[in-house]
């Protein structure tokens, strides 16, 4: 669910998810993982800003659909 709705963001913006994590500083394939492990809010925070959404909205169901 997270990871699919970056995903989506990323791919309206014609951004790379291993673009994104270098813009943030995050370790590479780091983001792809956050399906099966919690991010911490704060690293969630981040991507919601600069993707300039809400932290809700990369939670909510089915965002890419």
């Amino acid at each position: 669910m997270l990871y699919g709705n970056i995903k989506a963001l990323c791919d309206k913006r014609n951004l790379s998810i291993s673009q994104l994590e270098r813009d943030l500083g995050f370790p590479r394939s780091s983001i792809c993982k956050w399906d099966e492990n919690e991010p911490s809010i704060w690293k969630v925070k981040k991507v919601a800003k600069l993707l300039g959404v809400t932290v809700d909205s990369l939670l909510e169901e089915d965002l890419d659909a």
